[in-house]
């Protein structure tokens, strides 16, 4: 009988010694646990965690708030007394504490104090000089931190020393790859080595798409969902078609990093099948021929829209041509608009026809998109709304088979103001990277979604692009280029950016600074093909700072005065003037991608890897004298197309050197003699 009691009770410590190691498994990693803290008087309570060499995570942190000039104390005194430092309270300030219940929160340490330095840390009454509360930290306590593996080896990939930064990223120092394998991916997962057991982690832009060429290029990975690093036994470069891995690192059990500072969001589309498009947007559907029911979720900012629909050719994923339905919020309002893409730009009239990026009203069609739903709530934006299969007469849309599958094209871009309360879409900074399929009548579901990410809190600063300050410079080159991401166009400006911007001496939206009663000749190579969308750019200037007066209503343009490059009929039709010269255009390489414009660290770099195509013909030659009517700040611009151009500073005289430091949002002052400064500096010459 005694032998029965001693195997059930050994079996029932059995079961729940494993219940509560599954439990500790599934909480969220906060750090390295320092202790609880020992409660002395006004309810204090809690645990207080490691999250790195300075930093504290307090978890169901209690104080009733009744002490009167009690903080965050720490010290390395043998126990808490009145030698010690304030620690900042959670909003980083050395305020009295107020009242806490069960809170959680992280604080950071006062400069060049470190947790290794401290022997305790407690909440303290300096007038009194009691203790509230206090833990101590052992001695050897190592906080969480960095942690250094291998490279990653292989035949065809290098790199230097993988680094985990915390408990979802990782760093890939001098990552080179040659883009060529095919199906290749970034990949983890359990076991000994690598296997096609494992998923899918999405590259350094948040992108599921195989790999392109790296060369000594620093990755930044994050796992996507809710996976962590405790959850894999390796990373690899790892080609899904051959199941081989080009070469991988091993992950140590248990490594001790800080937790992962990145907000999870789970979201459930509430439909049968789902698809993962990029880490922040996803795609759920059901079909019920001839109805289809579609929602688009994604975690975006509030002033931008996720663009989804059929491809404009069909085996490959292509934007011009495409029928896609655009999703966003404005303020608590959704809205789901059909638009029709006939070029990479806004739309705009092109000899009377309106071309571009254009709604269906527009031209003529209709709205097939029928608004069922719309949220954003923790982060993630979804929109559902209903379409039919077919066409509904409208010769714009692409119909949907209802049999077999069809390529699909989809976006995420900022949304801009055409008018007061009427808005559209800008171009696009994040697309689709691969062909890419959807069966909407497929009897077996899919679902390879999983949970939104917020992004890592880096900083992108806009390059430093020096401002033409040069009392000897009589003219001006004018072309074209790619907008360059969020370190370009839109980092510089702050306005959304168009699929091509203008470069005047080689320099991407340069600040010009021009002196009245001087005449300055710009050497315009904008496009002179009217009949096209996207490659006709004649060069203006106005008193205002978005462009594209052609697209404004009378009532718009009234407000605007028009500088140089138009002239007025007696009806007051605008006509280009001695602005429309030849195309010539900076153009991405034929291994380059946009999408990974914001990875060069300046704008020398990026210019480097951009070709030069002109083609046959002349520049126009647009001829401007500014006079003491014209205002101390106007703009140049496209007459098409708006989002363009950007400043130019009219002077009395050049005696005056102005702080280019405040003028150029860049970066820091760049304070030049001249453009012939410049350009030797930048080793660029037109």
């Amino acid at each position: 009988m005694v032998d029965i009691i001693r195997r059930v009770l050994t079996g029932l410590i059995l079961v729940l010694g494993v219940t509560g190691q599954f439990e500790e498994e599934d909480k969220p990693y906060r750090g390295q646990l320092i202790g609880s803290l020992n409660s002395y008087h006004h309810q204090v309570s809690g645990d207080v965690y490691a999250v790195d060499a300075d930093t504290l995570l307090l978890q169901n942190f209690v104080y009733d708030g009744n002490g009167k000039d009690t903080f965050f104390w720490a010290g390395s005194s043998n126990r808490p007394g009145s030698k010690g430092f304030i620690v900042p309270d959670k909003s980083g300030r050395t305020n009295v504490l107020d009242r806490y219940l069960n809170e959680e929160f992280t604080i950071k340490l006062p400069s060049q104090k470190k947790i290794t330095d401290l022997k305790w840390f407690s909440v303290y009454d300096l007038t009194t000089q009691n203790n509230f509360g206090d833990l101590y930290i052992s001695e050897g306590f190592e906080p969480p931190g960095y942690q250094t593996l291998t490279d990653i080896p292989g035949d065809t990939i290098s790199s230097a020393a993988v680094v985990v930064i915390d408990s979802k990223t990782v760093k890939i120092p001098a990552f080179t790859y040659d883009g060529r394998g095919g199906e290749v991916y970034f990949y983890a997962g359990e076991g000994p080595q690598p296997s096609s057991k494992g998923f899918i982690v999405p590259d350094e832009l948040g992108y599921l798409a195989p790999l392109g060429k790296y060369e000594k290029q620093e990755v930044i990975l994050q796992l996507p969902g809710v996976k962590t690093i405790f959850q894999i036994d390796w990373l690899a470069v790892y080609n899904k078609e051959t199941k081989k891995s080009l070469g991988h690192v091993i992950i140590p059990e248990q490594l001790n990093v800080p937790p992962s500072l990145v907000d999870v969001m789970p979201h459930d589309v509430g439909l049968p099948n789902c698809m993962m498009l990029h880490k922040n947007l996803m795609v759920g559907w059901d079909s019920f021929p001839p109805q289809l029911t579609i929602q688009l979720a994604g975690h975006i900012r509030d002033d931008e829209y996720m663009a989804f629909g059929p491809s404009g050719e069909q085996g490959q994923s292509i934007m011009k041509g495409g029928d896609v339905a655009v999703a966003y919020m404005d303020e608590y309002l959704g809205h789901v608009e059909d638009y029709n893409l006939t070029a990479r730009a806004v739309c705009h009239s092109v000899l009377g026809r309106m071309g571009g990026a254009c709604n269906d009203e527009l031209l003529g069609g209709i709205s097939s998109n029928q608004m069922h739903s719309a949220t954003r709530k923790n982060g993630v934006t979804a929109i559902t709304y209903r379409k039919t299969f077919g066409t509904l007469g409208d010769e714009g849309d692409i119909a949907i088979p209802e049999n077999g599958a069809i390529s699909i094209i989809w976006a995420i871009g900022k949304m801009a103001e055409k008018a007061h309360r009427i808005k559209e879409p800008s171009f696009h900074h994040t697309y689709t990277r691969q062909h890419t399929q959807i069966d909407f009548t497929n009897k077996e579901r899919t679902n390879n979604c999983f949970a939104f990410n917020s992004d890592r809190k880096e900083i992108l600063v806009p390059w430093d692009i020096p401002p033409i300050f040069d009392p000897t410079k009589r003219s001006f080159s004018a072309r074209l280029g790619p907008a360059g991401g969020k370190r370009g166009f839109s980092g510089k400006t702050g306005l959304p950016s168009s699929s091509m911007v203008w470069f005047i001496e080689g320099l991407m939206v340069p600040e010009l600074y021009l002196r009245r009663g001087l005449t300055y000749t710009f050497k315009i190579e904008g496009g002179g093909n009217p009949r096209s969308a996207e490659f006709y750019h004649p060069f203006i200037i106005t008193d205002e700072s978005v462009g594209g007066y052609d697209r404004l209503t009378e009532k718009q343009r009234s407000k605007i005065r028009v500088l140089a490059g138009l002239q007025f009929t007696r009806k007051h039709v605008p006509r280009p003037v001695d602005n429309v010269g030849r195309l010539c255009r900076w153009e991405h390489t034929e291994l380059g991608d946009r999408r990974r414009d914001d990875e060069f660290n300046s704008f020398q770099r990026f210019r480097n890897n951009l070709n030069l195509h002109c083609d046959e013909g002349e520049a126009a030659l647009l001829q401007v004298t500014p006079n003491v009517t014209w205002p101390d700040v106007v703009y140049y611009h496209s007459y098409t197309t708006p989002y363009m151009g950007w400043k130019i500073h009219i002077v009395d005289n050049f005696r005056r050197r102005p702080s280019f430091g405040s003028a150029n949002k860049a970066g820091g002052s760049c304070v030049l003699a001249g453009v012939v400064v410049v350009l030797v500096r930048w080793g660029w010459h037109s």
